[in-house]
């Protein structure tokens, strides 16, 4: 199933596996109010999808046209609305099944913005190893050299400058679903997941492994 959910980042902790004996990390994701928006076919809209929407919201501090919409297809403005296009073939339940889309010991992808680090420079955004550290070097932290010199006498497309890091949508694939907990609406996650406590994350089945381990 190409469905997917919508969770909130509560942050990390661990599980211990019985039968190795082994700590596991795990983040935990609430993802309580998952609800369908709008059901698109193609006959309507030329394709398959279906959107999904997280956490409700005040109409008031919501724009127009996003109010308008989520009213045309009986739903109240939410938080956050992502598409999900729908294979060939696969079949909607009536209601977002929550955390009972996923079962322990699935493989899958997730989708998250990572923490803004603003304005960085070589060292932190690149790991580079720096110059010299020597007594009256004025080049300890900085680049050096980005450019040849008579030829091509450029700068390369690509080269490694100081500039902007973090708040960009990144996705890390084959996670694990360590366990589920639908009487808190949470789903425990193995490892570590993009994005700061409070951000919200797009968890869908793994594109490059089976269903289950």
């Amino acid at each position: 199933m190409s469905l997917g959910l919508i969770g909130k980042k509560i942050g990390m902790t661990r599980l211990f596996d019985e039968e190795s004996q082994s700590m596991i990390p795990v983040t935990v994701l609430d993802v309580s109010g998952n609800s369908f928006v709008q059901k698109k076919d193609a006959d309507s809209d030329g394709y398959r999808a279906v959107q999904v929407g997280f956490g409700d919201k005040k109409e008031s501090r919501e724009t127009k046209p996003l109010n308008g919409h989520c009213r045309k297809h009986g739903s109240g403005a939410k938080y956050l609305i992502r598409e999900f296009r729908l294979e060939e073939g696969e079949e909607l339940p009536e209601e977002h099944p929550g955390v009972g889309l996923f079962e322990a010991g699935q493989w899958v992808d997730v989708v998250g913005t990572t923490k803004g680090k603003g304005f960085q420079g070589v060292y932190k955004r690149y790991g580079f190893g720096g110059l010299k550290q020597t007594h009256g070097s004025m080049m300890h932290r900085r680049t050096g050299a980005i450019g040849a010199g008579s030829t091509p006498g450029r700068v390369w497309k690509g080269q490694k400058m100081p500039g902007h890091e973090g708040s960009r949508s990144r996705t890390t694939q084959n996670l694990k679903v360590v366990a589920l907990r639908p009487e808190d609406g949470v789903i425990l996650i193995s490892g570590s997941l993009p994005g700061a406590k409070g951000s919200h994350i797009i968890v869908r089945p793994a594109i490059k492994k089976p269903a289950t381990a």
